[in-house]
């Protein structure tokens, strides 16, 4: 059994440890509270852009002029994985759920006998995946967003992608990230971002009756159109997973705290359980000391 100097040390570093956790709580708080903001801010100019590259895109998609980012290489062999995850720990699941993903998805295409290349935003997937997939990684970006996420360190990431596409490096292009839904609750999400997933005619059709012409061509606005949007989806993705980094960053510090205070309390049950085994110890040598003499 620990002595009362071992406890009571014991009980000190963990009120230190739930100080931390505390203030990294209200840290994470903060932070959330501009991330989510970012976040959701972005949403509608990202969904917007979806549409209108579909809606002109639908029409050029099997063309011959079709643009590549549009309508691919005309193969699946190489697929380049995008892994977006966080520089830091500490913030429960978020990081190692978006690893789980990627594992997922590599394993799933490498049994179909295709080629992968992973590409990490972020240094915990680069460090988790090295451990099994260290020869299919390559560029890897750290400190993205270490201040506050701007489009110029996304427009980054997007132009390395771009570049590696043209210079006919994969065929297929897909970012894995964690879309926020709440504090507590995020969601893996696969996007893909080359080729343009265009939705299905069905829900086109429903998203916009009118017929429009386009001036100048439709060829010529997506030449510009594609490659932004692209720098733009990847900016979407960033901004949910710093909101969904800071939300599972407060609500595991939050768990953290409690739990370090529920230790306190048996901690200190213990110690003083001790100290009263202790007190009636000595009292009983005492009076049996007495009783002899």
């Amino acid at each position: 059994m620990p002595s009362l100097k071992d406890l009571r040390l014991r009980i000190n570093s963990v009120k230190s440890t739930q100080k931390i956790t505390a203030a990294m709580k209200l840290v994470a708080g903060a932070k959330l509270r501009r991330a989510q903001e970012a976040a959701l801010a972005a949403r509608p100019f990202t969904e917007r852009m979806e549409r209108m590259v579909a809606s002109i895109g639908r029409g050029m998609a099997n063309s011959a002029g079709a643009p590549k980012l549009l309508a691919g290489t005309g193969s699946d062999k190489v697929y380049l994985l995008v892994v977006a995850t966080a520089d830091r720990g500490l913030c429960g699941g978020f990081n190692s759920s978006i690893v789980r993903q990627a594992r997922q998805i590599i394993r799933k295409l490498e049994s179909e006998g295709k080629t992968v290349k992973v590409m990490t935003v972020g240094r915990k997937g680069r460090d988790q995946l090295r451990r099994d997939y260290g020869r299919l990684l390559g560029q890897s970006f750290e400190d993205v967003g270490k201040r506050r996420l701007s489009f110029a360190e996304a427009d980054t990431v997007a132009r390395k992608i771009l570049e590696m596409f043209e210079a006919g490096e994969f065929d297929v292009c897909t970012i894995v990230y964690n879309r926020f839904r709440s504090v507590i609750s995020q969601v893996v999400t696969a996007q893909q971002l080359i080729p343009v997933a265009l939705p299905p005619s069905t829900e086109a059709a429903k998203a916009g009756q009118a017929v429009y012409e386009y001036e100048p061509d439709e060829e010529e606005i997506l030449k510009a159109l594609l490659p932004r949007n692209l720098a733009v989806q990847v900016f979407r993705a960033l901004l949910e997973n710093a909101a969904s980094e800071q939300g599972a960053r407060m609500t595991a510090m939050d768990n953290a705290t409690r739990n370090a205070g529920e230790m306190i309390g048996k901690l200190t049950i213990t110690y003083n359980r001790s100290r009263q085994a202790t007190i009636t110890k000595e009292l009983i040598e005492i009076i049996s000391g007495a009783e002899a003499v």
